[in-house]
């Protein structure tokens, strides 16, 4: 796949989840319920587990979504790996947070699983263009 396309995957993607992080944080700091088919939207995000260091979560995952999607912009080598940083690590972190979910709080944000998706693709995106960009050099002798 070249890397194009996969700039463009990583930069639509990124698009979607920044668009799902932005909804929940304007619901958080507006204090408006959230529209939710689960049940669980409000618990979760009510939760002492919504926020890191008094940050929301859905902030971190908004400044996350907006980081990948600069490095759609960019051809080079940092912005490769530092795309696949970062979906990986927001891959490690929605794993983290939906293990919270399930186990812990027993409750389901659909929002917050469609995030979980998004970052899951993108760092299969990110993986697949720092690897693309990695080229075998021979050199003699």
């Amino acid at each position: 796949m070249s890397d194009r396309t996969l700039r463009l995957a990583v930069g639509t993607l990124a698009t979607g989840g920044a668009t799902i992080a932005a909804y929940l944080t304007y619901a958080r700091l507006t204090h408006t319920p959230i529209a939710c088919a689960t049940g669980g939207c409000e618990t979760v995000q009510s939760s002492r587990y919504a926020e890191v260091a008094s940050i929301p979560v859905p902030v971190l995952g908004l400044a996350a979504y907006l980081v990948l999607l600069a490095t759609a912009f960019s051809t080079s080598e940092l912005a490769r790996g530092g795309a696949a940083a970062v979906a990986l690590a927001g891959t490690a972190f929605s794993t983290y947070l939906l293990f919270v979910q399930v186990a812990v709080l027993d409750a389901i944000c659909h929002w917050c699983l469609g995030s979980d998706v998004v970052m899951t693709l993108l760092a299969g995106a990110a993986v697949a263009r720092l690897a693309s960009g990695r080229r075998l050099v021979l050199r003699p002798g």
